[in-house]
Formats: C-alpha cells, sequence, structure tokens
C-alpha cells in the first residue's frame, strides 16, 4: 500500500471514528433530556399540575417570560409528552449528529428564539412542549443541510425533508389546543441556528 493509500486510509478511519463518537454523544444528550422531561412530568403529575402553572409560558404576561426556559421540558400530562417523546429522539439525535457543540448552541438559540416568538404573539395563552424544539431541530437539520453543504448533511435534510414534512402541517392555525405559533417560531429558531452555526468556508471538512 502507498504512502498516500494509507494517509487516505488514515484519515477515513479517523473520520468514521469521530462520526461515531459523535453518534453516541448526541444519542446521550437527547437521552438525558427525554429522561428529564419524563422525571418532570412525573413530579407535576404528583403535583396535580403545579409545574405546568408555574412554569408555562403565558403569552403578555411578564410571569410568564420564565416559561421560555422551563416550558420544553414540561407536558400537558404523558400522552402530549409521548407524542413528542419519539420525533424529539430521532431528530434531536440527528440534529447533534455532526457536531455536539453547535447542537448544544442550536438548542439554547431554538428555546430562547421559539419562547420569546410565542409569547409575544400569544397574548393571554398558556404554553407547554416539547414541540418547538421539535420544529426546531427539524429546521436546523434542513438549514445545516442548505448552508454548510456537507454531502452527509444534505443527504440527512432530504431524509428528515421526506419522513417529516408532515409535521409543517402544524404551523396552521387552525387547531385546537395546538401552538401554531411555538412550531412556527421553534422552526425559525432551528433555521436561524443552522445559519449563525453555519461552516464557514474557509474551515477544510474532516470528512
Amino acid at each position: 500500500m502507498s504512502d498516500y493509500s494509507g494517509h487516505r486510509f488514515e484519515s477515513a478511519k479517523r473520520g468514521a471514528g469521530a462520526l461515531l463518537s459523535g453518534a453516541l454523544s448526541a444519542l446521550a444528550v437527547v437521552v438525558a433530556m427525554l429522561a428529564v422531561m419524563w422525571v418532570v412530568e412525573g413530579v407535576d403529575f404528583v403535583l396535580n399540575g403545579r409545574l405546568d402553572r408555574e412554569f408555562g409560558i403565558i403569552g403578555w404576561e411578564p410571569d410568564g417570560l420564565i416559561g421560555i426556559l422551563f416550558a420544553p421540558f414540561l407536558h400537558g400530562g404523558f400522552g402530549h409528552l409521548m407524542a413528542n417523546s419519539l420525533p424529539l429522539l430521532v431528530l434531536g439525535f440527528l440534529a447533534g449528529l455532526r457536531d455536539l457543540r453547535k447542537f448544544l448552541w442550536a438548542s439554547v438559540l431554538i428555546i430562547l428564539i421559539g419562547g420569546l416568538g410565542t409569547w409575544l404573539t400569544s397574548p393571554n395563552v398558556y404554553t407547554v412542549g416539547a414541540s418547538g424544539l421539535i420544529f426546531g431541530y427539524f429546521g436546523f437539520i434542513l438549514a445545516r443541510g442548505l448552508f454548510d453543504r456537507r454531502l452527509l448533511d444534505i443527504v440527512i435534510a432530504i431524509g428528515v425533508g421526506f419522513a417529516y414534512w408532515g409535521i409543517l402541517a402544524g404551523l396552521l392555525p387552525n387547531q385546537q389546543g395546538i401552538s401554531w405559533q411555538g412550531h412556527l417560531f421553534g422552526l425559525i429558531g432551528g433555521v436561524v441556528a443552522g445559519w449563525v452555526l453555519r461552516r464557514k468556508r474557509r474551515e477544510i471538512p474532516a470528512y
């Protein structure tokens, strides 16, 4: 084997190892997030919904601003949480697959933009749930494929687009009890995160 071939093999090996490490780290973080949500929902059940009432987003209410940080981890019952768990696990994992640090920053941006947008556009409306995060990760994955233009990111973005395009119906303001504002601003937060955290053109892709 030539030195050049050996170098390519070692480079590919390092790339595969980094991708596997990133995948395991992303999975661990998303599973930990879900575990926190389930524990919180269990505590909230025992407290008869007290956590939801005190830490949810309440539009236009100053006291409701605290919900921007906490509402994504609260749910209106176990049925609500179960409906969000699988898409959050899948999309969160795929969003964190490439770069865990960027995933964490993207999560912060999605929570802040999604929560603030919901608060501003939902006067006196009470909102909890991880749906904004789900839409945010969906938007982040698509934006990453568009802005970073790495082959793997593009493939993941196309696959997610085909698999989850149906969730865009959640942006329509015609569903009782569904916060389309949370979905919309979560999606916007994900796209903004994809732009802010995009790979600079001077960076050389590792694999």
